[in-house]
Order: C-alpha cells, then sequence, then structure tokens
C-alpha cells in the first residue's frame, strides 16, 4: 500500500515530466522517484533524457542509475525497487513523487501485478516458431479486445499475452482488465500536449540528443545490453554506427519510433481515469504547473508529523 501522500507526475515522453516534477518537489518538499524503465539503467542518460546532474541537486532522486546495461528488469523487480524507497521517503515526511513514462511500472507500484501465470519454457518453444503476424492473429483470435490493450507490433508483448491466453484459457484483457478496476486511491497528474506541438518538442530533442552525444554514448555500450537494447535509439545508433544507415537516416527514424512511443503512452495514460489530466501549451512554464498543482491536490501542502 502507498503512503498516504504519494503523488504521480505522468505522461508522454518529452512531455516536461522531469522539470514539473522538480518545480513541484522545491514547493511542496517532495523526493523524486523515478519511473522510467531505461533511466534506470547506467550508461544512457542523454539518450534517455535523464535529469542533469544540476537538476538532480535541486531536490533528491531515487531509481535512476540503479542498473547495468545487460542486468533484466520488468514490473516486478521494479516494484521491489520502487516500494521500499517511496514509504523511506514519506517515513521522512517528504512528499514522494513518482515520475515517469513506462506504464506498466507505474501500474505495478498503484496496483500491485495481475495474478496471471508465470512464463511457460515449453509453449514459448513453440510460439516461437510462429512470426510476430501469425502470433498476432492468433491472439485477436482469442482474445479481439487484445488490438485495443496490446502493442500488436511488439512481440514481446504479444508473446505474452497469447501465452496468458493459452495458459489460463481466458482472454488475457479480461484478466487485466478485472484486476485493473481494483482501484486504490490515488493522486496524480497526466500531462497533455496538443498533438502536433509535442510532436516537435519530440522532434527537437532527438536533435538536441545528437548534439549531446547520443552517438558516443550508445558506442561506449558494452557487449551485455539485454536491459537497454529495447530503448529507443538504441538500434538506430548501431545501425549508424555499422554503417547500415547514415545519420540523417539514424535521427529520423528515432523520432518516427519516439512519436510512436508518445502515441501509445497517451493511449494507456487516457484510460488511468485516476489521474487528472493537465493541458499543456507553449506557455506554461514548469513552475505555473508547479503552482497549479497543489491547488488541485492539497493534500500534498497538509504537513505530516516527522518520526
Amino acid at each position: 500500500m502507498l503512503p498516504d501522500r504519494t503523488f504521480f507526475v505522468l505522461g508522454p515522453t518529452a512531455a516536461g515530466k522531469t522539470a514539473i516534477a522538480l518545480a513541484l518537489a522545491e514547493r511542496v518538499g517532495g523526493e523524486i522517484v523515478n519511473a522510467d524503465a531505461f533511466q534506470l539503467y547506467r550508461g544512457l542518460d542523454v539518450l534517455t533524457a535523464k535529469p542533469s546532474p544540476n537538476e538532480m541537486q535541486r531536490a533528491p532522486h531515487h531509481l535512476y542509475g540503479e542498473l547495468e546495461p545487460g542486468e533484466h528488469c520488468d514490473a516486478q523487480r521494479y516494484r521491489d525497487m520502487a516500494m521500499p524507497v517511496i514509504h523511506h521517503i514519506a517515513e521522512r515526511g517528504a512528499v514522494p513523487i513518482v515520475v515517469g513514462g513506462s506504464g506498466l511500472y507505474v501500474k505495478a507500484v498503484t496496483h500491485g501485478l495481475a495474478a496471471l501465470p508465470a512464463a511457460d519454457a515449453v509453449l514459448r518453444a513453440r510460439l516461437a516458431h510462429l512470426t510476430l503476424a501469425e502470433q498476432a492473429h492468433w491472439l485477436l483470435q482469442l482474445d479481439p479486445a487484445a488490438k485495443e490493450t496490446v502493442n500488436l507490433l511488439n512481440p514481446r508483448y504479444v508473446e505474452r499475452a497469447l501465452e496468458i491466453c493459452l495458459l489460463t484459457g481466458q482472454p488475457q484483457s479480461e484478466l487485466r482488465r478485472s484486476f485493473a478496476e481494483q482501484s486504490p486511491a490515488l493522486s496524480g497528474i497526466s500531462l497533455q500536449w496538443e498533438r502536433e506541438t509535442l510532436y516537435d518538442r519530440i522532434n527537437q530533442r532527438v536533435i538536441a540528443m545528437f548534439a549531446a552525444g547520443i552517438i558516443d554514448e550508445v558506442r561506449s555500450l558494452g557487449p551485455e545490453t539485454e536491459g537497454v537494447a529495447r530503448a529507443i535509439g538504441v538500434k538506430e545508433v548501431r545501425a549508424l554506427l555499422s554503417g547500415e544507415m547514415d545519420e540523417a537516416a539514424a535521427l529520423a527514424a528515432i523520432q518516427q519510433a519516439t512519436r510512436r512511443y508518445a502515441k501509445r503512452q497517451g493511449t494507456w495514460f487516457r484510460r488511468e481515469h485516476w489521474l487528472q489530466t493537465i493541458c499543456l501549451n507553449p506557455e506554461s512554464t514548469p513552475e505555473s504547473t508547479a503552482t497549479e498543482i497543489p491547488t488541485l491536490f492539497p493534500c500534498l501542502t497538509t504537513p505530516t508529523t516527522r518520526p
């Protein structure tokens, strides 16, 4: 169970979560807890838009750069890492502010994890002989709602959803929906931009990443990179380094992949009805938004008794 004043600042990539959460932390006495799957790792500070050293000095930050690039992490491991940190922050009388865009990791903290079957090696060996298109077609026969709940272009997600259907004999979307409806009392915001403005922010961020050195950053990764291999940009920059594409093509591919990811994030967080949507525009600043948030959530400024 989460401490009462735990607060969530969520939304798509490039929405401004880091700056807004930091301004809020300074205003209400908060400490920031990372909920971005790839900012958990060391070695990809530029590619993952990790908070800068200066930003980390302005308020305590937790769970940034905790893992080596080759380490595996999933929602259960993230929950096991995050829950003690959140509780320790609250015990000190500070406000835990969970910040990120990895919906499943956030869900692991807010709702726990559904009682779904463990991976089955024998079944996965059978599924490995099918193409992604064949697995997706089979999944949709068993669970038509999966077209709305599963990214059918992601082999890992499709395989897992199909595995759940086959092992339980029930649609995986129904199992997840029933679990998600068990919603505890939660407080948080979802940042939202007009689509074209957000896409422009994404495009400009990727250009800035190239200027800041993501090519050298990816080049410096060691051979064991299982944990970060799925981060947007790693595959593209490696293709650039191997001569399979030029810099302009790699940049454009990362921009496109990031825009698609942001669209999926927006869909995910719109389904989280406990979140208060904050609509931003080019005149919005982190400080103005951080000033608005406590008026919507007075619990943030209610003092607690320090132990």
